[in-house]
């Protein structure tokens, strides 16, 4: 009887195993079947997204119009800016999306990888001194690209549309050209002199100009088979043999194997009560959500201090410089990639913990650089040239999503035969624990390299929600300045009252603790005059800054999204009925 029995189970165990391995292979061929959610009710009178150029909005207008929803969309952006804004867009970068779907909140990390051959001194000569540009420019600079894995996930995970349809816009502007603008041909410029030679950058891009259709046939290529093999193309097809090649050629530390083992991972995101306000933020090894919240939370504590202080005066602006200054003690300690490291987020979120980091501000004078040290004792970056877009659907659902190569079109290198720009987001890791790198911030052990590890990032992909539906939708590229900037403009929002138009335009300024008692202007809204005489009284120093930020931001009013696109760049908006 017993062995009747185990006969028979054995049996069923191998029809269900045989039928499990249909209902696979049937998921695999028919994904946008298998994942068709529950219809949701219509909440919103439109969808709206606010974006870094025209091409990526007529992408998004055009998957609503085939009833795309804001992943379909926010995908469809990504692959497009990968054509058209290739100074930051990218597929061989990597980034974090932070999603509001069916009214719960998701985070996903793309950010890329440091590859198997990498050590924690592969960037310092035999004296242990940080080699200049090592992290920067050519193979070396690269880690692991994670977009094509992060915008696959999510698509498969969420979409309503098949895979091809997103990817058709971007294969498009590749096959056909887009024509490019001022903006882009004077970053190509520059970029061009920053490389000088080291790479192949001028090869691919040196007929980028203003007025001109620029076409990218082996970029189209490339879109094209991974519209049809999905990301099993770009990390184990033909196209990661391509990347495989020109690091062989040029003896970079990218294997098969790495890309192989590359995946993309679901975090829990940061959530935190503000103002009446759930903020959905970015978690480790993201250090801008931790900051943000902290930036948040400690301006709260501080609405005592605040109260009848004009907004961008000079006690204004001192008062954040304080806060700031605490939160870049505990982001250079604290923050790193949370599979190697135990960050202490809630911790460093605790409304007891930020009240007495709030208590050490001084109100009328900078605090000394070197009294003010990690919050929780010492047992224990990257450029301006990413880029952020942000999507609401008319079903409620939300993206914000930032990715980035790091400098404007990355280490400059171009792979031979598929037009991918790699990023140089090795620079991101902490090169030597406490030597700063291209921002100017500085890292703890906690961010050194290691093999398979992601590096520190400040972008923060933010989504605000108030009684479970989307209220904002905000995100920024710049470096350490990104959460600072998403800070500056929430609190321009909601504490000032500001329409979103005039909160986005704002006078935006930056302190990071070092270099000591620094405050950062922007060349949109200078300092200058008597707020910059009132500033400078106060013990501060005045630098200049290139680029403050990008900000693309949906705000919505009842059933209407008003969507924004900062006056500082490219960006346009679409509301589409």
């Amino acid at each position: 009887m017993k062995l009747v029995d185990r006969t028979k189970i054995t049996a069923a165990v191998v029809a269900l195993a045989s039928l499990s391995a249909l209902s696979a292979s049937f998921l695999e061929i028919s994904p946008a079947f298998a994942k068709e959610p529950p219809p949701q009710p219509v909440v919103l009178n439109a969808s709206a997204v606010a974006v870094a150029d025209k091409y990526a909005a007529d992408a998004a207008e055009h998957i609503f119009r085939e009833g795309g929803n804001a992943v379909d969309a926010a995908v469809a952006i990504a692959f497009a800016l990968a054509v058209t804004y290739p100074e930051a867009g990218n597929i061989g970068g990597g980034g974090f999306m932070t999603l509001y779907v069916h009214g719960k909140p998701y985070f996903l990390d793309y950010r890329e990888r440091a590859p198997l051959a990498a050590t924690r001194t592969m960037y310092l000569d035999d004296k242990g001194n940080v080699i200049a540009g090592k992290s920067l420019y050519g193979l070396d600079a690269v880690g692991v690209p994670g977009t094509v894995e992060g915008m696959w996930e999510a698509q498969h995970r969420f979409g309503k549309l098949k895979w091809k349809q997103v990817l058709a816009p971007a294969i498009a502007y590749a096959r056909d050209g887009f024509v490019v603008d001022e903006q882009l041909a004077r970053r190509r410029e520059d970029a061009s002199k920053e490389f000088g030679g080291r790479t192949n950058f001028d090869n691919y891009f040196s007929s980028m100009k203003d007025g001109v259709t620029f076409k990218q046939p082996a970029l189209a290529a490339v879109l094209t088979r991974i519209s049809v093999d999905g990301a099993k193309d770009f990390y184990q097809g033909k196209t990661a043999d391509l990347i495989v090649a020109a690091m062989q050629a040029g003896h970079g530390p990218i294997t098969k194997r790495d890309l192989l083992e590359y995946k993309a991972v679901w975090r829990q995101p940061i959530e935190a009560k503000w103002n009446g306000y759930q903020v959905i933020t970015a978690p480790p090894p993201s250090s801008g959500g931790i900051g943000l919240v902290q930036l948040l939370k400690m301006k709260a504590i501080l609405a005592p201090q605040f109260k009848d202080v004009p907004h961008n005066s000079a006690q204004y602006v001192h008062l954040i410089a304080e806060i700031s200054k605490r939160v870049f003690a505990d982001r250079a300690q604290y923050l790193g990639d949370p599979d190697f490291y135990k960050v202490p987020v809630a911790q460093l979120i605790d409304d007891a913990y930020l009240a007495k980091r709030a208590a050490e501000v001084d109100p009328e004078k900078p605090s000394d650089t070197k009294s003010v040290q990690p919050g929780l004792g010492t047992s224990l970056p990257e450029k301006a040239e990413t880029t952020h877009f942000s999507v609401v659907d008319k079903w409620g659902n939300a993206v914000s999503n930032t990715y980035t190569i790091n400098g404007y079109f990355g280490s400059g290198v171009v792979v031979p035969d598929a037009g991918i720009v790699l990023n140089d987001e090795m620079d991101d890791f902490a090169a030597k624990p406490g030597v700063p790198n291209m921002f100017g911030v500085v890292g703890s052990d906690a961010n050194a390299i290691a093999p398979r590890k992601r590096p520190l990032s400040s972008m923060t992909p933010t989504i605000l929600t108030r009684d479970g539906k989307v209220a904002l939708v905000i995100g920024t590229p710049g470096g350490s300045r990104i959460f600072t900037s998403i800070f500056q403009v929430i609190t321009n929002i909601y504490d000032f009252k500001m329409p979103l138009k005039e909160a986005v335009a704002a006078m935006r300024f930056h302190h990071q603790l070092l270099p000591p008692n620094t405050i950062f202007w922007e060349p949109y809204k200078p300092i200058e005059g008597d707020l910059a005489k009132q500033i400078e009284a106060k013990g501060y120093v005045l630098k200049g800054q290139d680029f403050s930020g990008d900000i693309q931001a949906i705000r919505i009013d009842g059933d209407t999204p008003e969507a924004v696109a900062d006056p500082r760049g490219r960006g346009v908006t679409r509301v589409v009925q």
